[in-house]
């Protein structure tokens, strides 16, 4: 499957230069050190040396939405083989082009974000932000040789926190939002997972995220308090999109196209599977937390939320 080398995106939005170098935020620089000393090698710490079978089981077929349905029962011993392989690469590829997002995110608040500490991390976290790139690029080209393009839903939201002027947004969208739930989906690859290459690469990359969502809550921590009605608002329509848009790039539409399967009726069957509802509504158990810690889930967008089936998180452990 051909995917563009390059694109650009139009952006704009403040940058600004720092002349009080003094830290002033301790959270953050102790941050910055732990992130410092937890650096890891994308092409030399995993055993890149494992070998995957990617047509394998490697996670249960359970886990399938459409699993035991009339389509999957069609399909003989090889598809089932095919559709793992097709299956992992499309899942992994979402990853490593969110990490890109991310990468290119962290890039953008060294320079729009006003104070030393949070540059000094931000740096930091594209390091760590390439260092996955990486890791799923040598996955993906070694052991499954096939990659998708990035599901048009979460290219959407990456184009709108790339294209935010505020640079709060910018954190509520990436560190907040997308690394919360990435956090979630990475923990839950790896109690399902069976191959120890793909565990490993995992185990490793969570524990940079949870930084990165530490990150977020510390910088975000006081910006709301005394924000006006329509920059809440502003935030909260934000927010409730991104959680939306989240939820549907979890559809994997390009392969069952590849297999002939029809779209919509797939589509109407993942959306009624009780493997999909609780896969999502557990994808958004480190969002729900942190939005609340940082003092936006108000009446309004509780209600949104309700509808999402996320609400029952806002009383759980924060993930930072």
């Amino acid at each position: 499957m051909l995917i563009p080398t390059a694109e650009p995106l139009s952006t704009e939005f403040d940058i600004n230069y720092v002349w009080d170098y003094a830290s002033k935020e301790e959270g953050l620089r102790s941050l910055y050190e732990k992130s410092k000393e937890a650096h890891w090698n994308a092409k030399t710490d995993p055993d890149w040396d494992i070998e995957v079978d990617p047509e394998a089981e490697n996670t249960p077929d359970q886990t399938i939405p459409w699993y035991g349905t009339s389509h999957w029962n069609k399909l003989s011993e090889g598809d089932i083989r095919k559709l793992r392989h097709c299956a992992q690469a499309w899942s992994l590829s979402q990853f490593m082009h969110g990490e890109q997002g991310a990468l290119m995110v962290a890039a953008q608040l060294v320079n729009c974000v006003p104070d030393i500490d949070a540059k000094f991390y931000a740096a930091q976290q594209a390091a760590d932000e390439a260092r996955h790139v990486e890791a799923y690029e040598l996955y993906l080209s070694r052991k499954l040789e096939k990659q998708y393009p990035c599901n048009p839903e979460l290219r959407t939201l990456l184009d709108q926190i790339l294209v935010a002027k505020e640079w709060d947004i910018k954190y509520l969208g990436m560190q907040i939002l997308v690394e919360g739930l990435a956090l979630a989906a990475f923990g839950m690859q790896n109690q399902l997972t069976r191959e120890p290459l793909i565990k490993d690469i995992t185990s490793r990359i969570m524990g940079d995220e949870a930084r990165h969502v530490a990150f977020g809550v510390l910088s975000l921590r006081d910006a709301y308090t005394e924000m006006s009605e329509s920059e809440l608002r502003l935030r909260e329509e934000f927010a409730v999109e991104a959680c939306y848009l989240m939820r549907d790039r979890l559809t994997p539409k390009v392969i069952w196209e590849e297999f002939g399967l029809p779209v919509a009726e797939m589509e109407e069957l993942s959306d009624k599977s009780e493997m999909m509802r609780q896969f999502r509504t557990m994808l958004f158990s480190k969002i729900v937390p942190n939005v609340k810690r940082l003092g936006l889930l108000n009446d309004r967008l509780r209600e949104q939320f309700g509808k999402l089936g996320i609400l029952g998180f806002e009383n759980a452990e924060p993930s930072a």
